[in-house]
C-alpha cells in the first residue's frame, strides 16, 4: 500500500552558519491547491523562487507557510573597517572649518565614523549563506513530508474501519430486505381487509409490483458495494488522492440519500442515518488529505 499524505504538518531544523544560527519551520494545513508563503530575512529574499520550486518538488497540494530566523552571535558580528585616507581627509576638513569658527566645537569621533566612505563592514558571505539555507529548507521538508506521512496513515487507518462499519450497515439492509417486502405487502392486504373493499386481483398485484419497485433497493446497495471498493483501491495507490476521495464521498452520500427516501421500515431509515454520519466522518478527515 503506496503512502497516503495528511497535509497538516510541522518541522523545523537548525543550522550554524559562518553568520550566525539559521533557523526554518514550516507549516502546511489543508488547502485546495499549493500555496507557499515565506518570511525571509534581507540576505535570502533572493532565495524565494528557489525555495517555492523545492517545496513544489515534494508536495502536492496544501497552505505551506515558511519562516527563516538568522540570529547572529556576538563573536561572529562583522569587523568594522577604517580608510584612514577618508578619515584623515575628514579630519583635515573639519580642522580647517573649526579654525575659522570663533566659536567650534571638538570634533566628535562618532561623526567621523559616519561620514560617508570612512567605515565600512565586511560584507558577509550571502552566497554561502543562500546555500546553507536551501540545504536547510531540503532537510525540513524531508520531516515535514515524513510527519505528512504519519498523519496520512493514520487518517487512512480511520476510513478504512468507517468503510468496513459500511459495509456492515448495507449487508444488514440487505439481509432485511425481503423480508420487509413481505411485511409491507402484508401491511397492505391486512388494511385492505380491514376496509371490506373488492378489488381487482390483477390491479393489486400491479400495486403491489409497483410499490416492491419503488422500495427496492438493491441497486443503490450495490452502488455503494462499488464506491467503497473504489475507496478502498484510491487507498491502496497512495500518493495525492483527497480531491478523488471527496467526489467518493459525494457518490457514497448520494446513494445513503436515496436509501433514506426509500425507506420502509424505522430500522431502514436508522441505516440509512447511520451510513450519512459514517459518510461525513470520513469526508471530515479527507479534507486533510493530500
Amino acid at each position: 500500500m503506496a503512502a497516503i499524505y495528511s497535509m497538516t504538518a510541522f518541522a523545523r531544523e537548525t543550522a550554524e552558519t559562518e553568520q550566525g544560527a539559521l533557523t526554518v519551520e514550516i507549516r502546511t494545513v489543508n488547502h485546495r491547491y499549493l500555496d507557499c508563503s515565506f518570511k525571509l530575512p534581507d540576505a535570502l529574499r533572493n532565495l524565494e523562487i528557489r525555495l517555492r520550486q523545492q517545496a513544489a518538488a515534494k508536495l502536492a497540494r496544501g497552505k505551506l507557510e515558511c519562516l527563516f530566523r538568522l540570529q547572529p552571535q556576538a563573536a561572529q558580528a562583522p569587523a568594522l573597517a577604517i580608510n584612514h585616507e577618508q578619515m584623515m581627509r575628514v579630519i583635515v576638513a573639519a580642522t580647517t572649518v573649526a579654525t575659522a569658527l570663533s566659536q567650534a566645537q571638538p570634533i566628535n569621533p562618532l561623526e567621523v565614523l559616519q561620514f560617508p566612505g570612512v567605515c565600512s563592514v565586511a560584507e558577509a558571505d550571502e552566497e554561502a549563506l543562500q546555500a546553507s539555507a536551501a540545504a536547510l529548507f531540503d532537510a525540513a521538508l524531508e520531516s515535514l513530508v515524513e510527519n505528512r506521512a504519519r498523519e496520512g496513515a493514520k487518517l487512512a487507518a480511520m476510513i478504512q474501519d468507517r468503510l468496513g462499519q459500511v459495509e456492515v450497515e448495507t449487508a444488514a439492509t440487505r439481509e432485511l430486505l425481503p423480508e420487509l417486502k413481505q411485511q409491507q405487502r402484508a401491511r397492505l392486504l391486512a388494511r385492505l381487509a380491514e376496509l371490506e373493499v373488492e378489488v381487482d386481483s390483477d390491479r393489486l398485484e400491479q400495486e403491489l409490483v409497483y410499490l416492491a419497485q419503488k422500495a427496492d433497493v438493491d441497486e443503490e446497495l450495490d452502488r455503494l458495494h462499488t464506491h467503497v471498493e473504489e475507496v478502498r483501491r484510491t487507498l491502496d495507490q497512495g500518493g495525492p488522492c483527497g480531491r478523488r476521495l471527496d467526489f467518493l464521498m459525494q457518490e457514497l452520500n448520494r446513494e445513503a440519500n436515496t436509501l433514506s427516501s426509500k425507506s420502509i421500515a424505522s430500522s431502514n431509515t436508522h441505516s440509512a442515518v447511520q451510513l450519512k454520519v459514517l459518510i461525513e466522518q470520513m469526508r471530515e478527515q479527507i479534507q486533510n488529505i493530500e
